[in-house]
Parts: C-alpha cells; sequence; structure tokens
C-alpha cells in the first residue's frame, strides 16, 4: 500500500463498528437520565468484546460524538426523506418524533455530552443551525402546499419541541408527549377564514 492509499475496513469490522453505534444509539435512548450506561454493557449488548468496541471508539467521548454526529445526520436528512414520502404537515409531525429520539438519546449520554461542548469538541452551535434548516424545510413545503402557516419560524417549532421533551421524557410519558404534539401540530395548521 503506498502512503496515500487507505485501506478500507473489512466488511466484519465495518459490520462490528455499525452495530455497536446502533446499540450504543438504543443503550443510550433508554438509560436512565441519572447514570450514563458503561462502555462494557454497549459492547455485551452488542455482542462483541471490550477490546472490539475500544478499537473502533478508543474512549467514551468518540462513541458519543460518533451517535451524536449520526443522530443529527438522521433528523437533517429525514427531514429530506420525510418530505419525500409525505404531505408537509405529516412530514412535520413523523419528524417531531424523529427529534424526541434525538432528545432521548442525549439524555442517555448528557454529562459527556455536556463536557464535549463546552470543551469545544461538539459545536453546539452548528448543530442548531442545522436542525433549524431541517425545521424550515418542511415549514417552506408546507407554507407552498398550504398546509402549514406561513408565520412560524424553526425556532418556534425547535422551542416548543424542547419544552414538550424536557416536560414529557421518553419513554415513561410518551403517550402524553404524542398528544402535545398533536396539539402543537394543530396550531401549525392554517386556519380557514370565515367567509
Amino acid at each position: 500500500m503506498t502512503e496515500g492509499e487507505i485501506r478500507a475496513p473489512r466488511a466484519d469490522a465495518a459490520r462490528n463498528r455499525d452495530q455497536l453505534l446502533t446499540v450504543a444509539t438504543r443503550v443510550f435512548a433508554s438509560a436512565d437520565a441519572d447514570a450514563e450506561p458503561s462502555m462494557r454493557a454497549i459492547a455485551r449488548e452488542a455482542g462483541v468484546g471490550i477490546a472490539t468496541l475500544y478499537r473502533h471508539f478508543p474512549s467514551r467521548e468518540s462513541l458519543v460524538d460518533a451517535v451524536y454526529r449520526g443522530q443529527v445526520v438522521r433528523l437533517t436528512a429525514g427531514a429530506r426523506e420525510l418530505l419525500g414520502d409525505l404531505p408537509p404537515a405529516a412530514a412535520m409531525r413523523r419528524w417531531m418524533d424523529l427529534f424526541g429520539d434525538w432528545i432521548a438519546t442525549k439524555n442517555g449520554m448528557l454529562d459527556t455530552l455536556l463536557a464535549m461542548i463546552e470543551s469545544g469538541e461538539i459545536a453546539h452551535a452548528r448543530t442548531r443551525t442545522e436542525l433549524l434548516a431541517a425545521i424550515t424545510t418542511i415549514l417552506d413545503a408546507g407554507r407552498a402546499a398550504g398546509d402549514l402557516r406561513s408565520d412560524v419560524l424553526a425556532e418556534d417549532i425547535a422551542a416548543s419541541l424542547i419544552g414538550i421533551y424536557t416536560v414529557m421524557p421518553r419513554p415513561e410519558r410518551e403517550a402524553q408527549a404524542a398528544r402535545l404534539l398533536d396539539l402543537l401540530m394543530d396550531g401549525l395548521r392554517p386556519t380557514a377564514r370565515p367567509a
């Protein structure tokens, strides 16, 4: 192999990495907010040894970073994908559920994540910009289709979602959170003008 070449990971190594990310995301999302899951518990749940986990993610921070970035990509790409499959209002409501998944995942790795944001390892402002752009994409499509109000800002929706998921954390309050999201959606639809 020459100096400029980068060897692609073996298929089993790539599968292990993907499996670790999938499992870590699920474990973080279902974790008690008071205690982050151990790296050993994540490796065990993924069916790999702790050495395999550390080979892919040499530190808790590297795993948290990969999970966090994966969730942000899921939200930003999800906006476009949902609009490809659903009318804008339905896409917005489904995107709200994806946002809830992201919040639940963040809560399971919150201590590490906050330390990484404070140290500058994760650019919180950039993430906020990307998420607001995703919401705006759906809002713009909804305005053009006439099924979302024209006076709502992406910041309004983000603040509402953060509020709902802060007071109604998943999974223990999921049904009530869903009702509040439906009420929020009712407020996002344009009202019919009297004749």
